[in-house]
């Protein structure tokens, strides 16, 4: 029988991942300095944490790296266009659209939902689940556990029936260098909605109050605070269920400049914080 007691799904952002298509979701990769850090934290209890990842890079990876070598005879290599066509175009194909045309945002969201059903049998229907996401990935899990949450408020029945699945047994959500506020100006202020509270099915003891912890650095350009972007988000700031935390990350060479957005992997003003809420969240269960 397996020692697991929870499940930590960790998501990527934006940008190319030097990982195969078969790549066990099971085996960190763009997340293993998190891993191993968060695993000399916990000691013994680590053996008693699922770590997953969700990798998407490669839905869109082949076409960009095609296009690329496709127009180097015009433009020679470029690593800032490099930079632009496998990042930012990330973030322009994740979209969902009104005519059904959304392939992009419905094949990464089935990434999502792959991953959270291996937690299902390995773990349980009610397995608590911790979700790190980098950058893109806040918006793409905040996306995820919204579509499912508007479906129930609209009158329908749970998608999946079954509580992990349904993301109703998220007891923490971390996220870093999260850019949801870009994606929010399209939207009048009154109109934008945060998710949910995604613990309703979980023991009262994990449904902890403060529910989900964004963490950015000043000099990340990708990352932001999630209060000030309306009114809803800030209540949520307001009464502790969010909270935004400005923290340091990268090297003397990276932490002063924009690409300190790729050094929050290894930086211990997250790795602590997240250790603690996997101990949290083992004490509770």
């Amino acid at each position: 029988m397996s020692n697991y007691k929870m499940a930590v799904v960790a998501i990527h952002g934006m940008g190319s991942q030097s990982v195969g298509p078969n790549q066990p979701s099971s085996v960190p990769a763009f997340s293993s300095d998190l891993h191993d850090r968060v695993g000399r934290q916990l000691g013994q209890d680590m053996s008693k944490v699922a770590w997953h990842e969700v990798i998407w890079a490669q839905i869109l990876q082949g076409r960009q790296m095609d296009y690329l070598n496709s127009i180097s005879p015009y433009t020679g290599y470029d690593r800032t266009r490099r930079f632009v066509v496998c990042n930012l175009s990330d973030a322009a194909s994740y979209r969902p659209t009104s005519d059904g045309s959304d392939k992009t945002y419905a094949a990464i969201h089935e990434r999502v939902a792959q991953v959270i059903r291996i937690v299902r049998f390995q773990i349980g229907e009610r397995a608590p689940i911790l979700i790190v996401a980098h950058s893109l990935g806040g918006h793409i899990m905040s996306n995820y556990i919204y579509d499912l949450q508007r479906h129930l408020r609209h009158g329908g029945l749970p998608q999946h029936g079954v509580p992990v699945e349904d993301m109703q047994t998220v007891a923490g959500l971390v996220t870093f260098g999260c850019n949801i506020p870009i994606f929010l100006f399209a939207y009048p202020e009154q109109d934008i909605t945060p998710i949910q509270r995604p613990n309703q099915e979980l023991p009262l003891t994990l449904q902890f109050h403060n529910w989900w912890q964004n963490y950015y650095d000043k000099h990340d350009v990708l990352g932001f605070p999630l209060g000030p972007i309306a009114p809803s988000y800030g209540q949520l700031v307001g009464t502790g269920e969010i909270t935004d935390q400005a923290i340091r990350v990268g090297n003397i060479f990276t932490g002063w400049n924009p690409f300190s957005h790729n050094g929050y992997w290894k930086a211990r003003s997250l790795y602590e914080p997240v250790a603690d809420r996997i101990r949290q969240i083992l004490n509770a269960v």
